[in-house]
């Protein structure tokens, strides 16, 4: 199978439609069988339940090329499952885990010459998506509903690939108690885009969001989860009600846990923890990243606060030691390079 002809290597992360897209409707108490169309396009009432009143919800995940030419996605079932705990909040119907996996599998299937070859630094990002496409105009759930999956070459999620970040401590909050900030509704990243604009136009990768009752604990950045080191050697990554369960960072702690106790002689046991972090220990930790699908894991550095900036022990020119070793080898899993727990890899061609 002969691939695009494509500088793999120079891809940023950014849109770029290719051949195939997965599409199925919900209509009348039940799903289509769904298909594989070319039409890049979506037609809607004017009156859409999405248009109106925000009713989405999506997912992201990516296909990878193996060391030995497979072509693989990396725990797809648990976008799946996420997928359905965000349309069971938003009273939207849930995609069954056998018509996402295959949808997953025709699409990528389909797209195989988009997908990125091994060793290139690209992977072929996988984004399935849920909204309601009946009318509505009083605020209710709507009528019908619309899955699709579509995919995309991509390059690194920051620019400048895999530098130290600077972030700012926003003084906005991103979801409320109580509120939609376990799922993955788009309604959240909408009210990310005004901070984003705020904390990218003084010159930083992302925000840092703290709790919004309190304002005194860490979340998250709004596309990604926290994971800090600590100086006696232990991973903390922050709990609360309101993160979105990032599938790459409960991976990245099983990681953690079951191999670098194995493989990083000078860092034995590694220990984790996952409890309520208030943002002043963070002059404490020696190393933090953000964790996520888009960007695996990427390094920050320093974190700008109304009391002053914070600068992580790792410093502002390389990923951390355990943060890079994490990096190794959850992307080692996922290109076939160490073997994989059972389960974490599903072979698409």
């Amino acid at each position: 199978m002969e691939k695009k002809n494509i500088d793999w290597s120079s891809l940023s992360f950014a849109y770029m439609p290719t051949d195939y897209r997965f599409v199925a409707h919900y209509k009348d108490g039940a799903w289509d069988e769904g298909k594989l169309v070319k039409d890049a396009c979506c037609t809607m009432s004017e009156s859409a339940g999405v248009l109106q009143y925000a009713q989405t919800c999506f997912e992201g995940l990516k296909a990878y090329t193996t060391k030995d030419g497979d072509i693989v996605t990396f725990r797809p079932d648990l976008n799946a499952k996420r997928l359905q705990d965000s349309a069971d909040r938003l009273l939207m119907p849930q995609v069954p885990t056998e018509m996402f996996l295959r949808a997953l599998d025709e699409v990528v299937k389909a797209n195989a010459a988009w997908v990125p070859p091994y060793g290139t630094g690209a992977t072929l990002y996988i984004r399935p998506f849920l909204f309601g496409c009946g009318p509505v105009i009083g605020v209710a759930p709507a009528p019908e509903y619309e899955f699709r999956m579509f995919v995309t070459p991509v390059g690194p999620y920051f620019k400048g690939g895999i530098k130290p970040l600077r972030l700012l401590l926003s003084q906005y909050d991103r979801a409320a108690p109580h509120g939609t900030g376990h799922i993955k509704a788009g309604l959240n990243y909408a009210m990310s885009l005004y901070p984003g604009y705020v904390a990218k136009h003084q010159g930083y990768a992302e925000n840092m969001y703290l709790d919004a009752a309190t304002r005194t604990h860490v979340e998250e950045t709004g596309g990604a989860n926290f994971l800090f080191v600590t100086k006696d050697n232990k991973i903390v990554t922050p709990k609360s009600d309101t993160i979105l369960p990032s599938i790459t960072r409960r991976s990245l702690v099983y990681v953690a846990e079951h191999y670098l106790n194995m493989e990083v002689e000078e860092r034995p046991n590694m220990e984790v923890e996952e409890r309520p972090v208030n943002y002043t220990e963070l002059k404490d930790f020696q190393e933090c990243g953000l964790c996520g699908t888009a960007a695996v894991i990427s390094p920050v550095g320093e974190v700008d606060t109304p009391d002053g900036r914070i600068s992580f022990a790792s410093g502002m020119e390389e990923m951390g030691p355990v943060c890079a070793k994490l990096r190794e080898v959850l992307t080692g899993i996922q290109m076939g390079e160490i073997e994989a727990p059972e389960g974490w890899i599903r072979k698409i061609c």
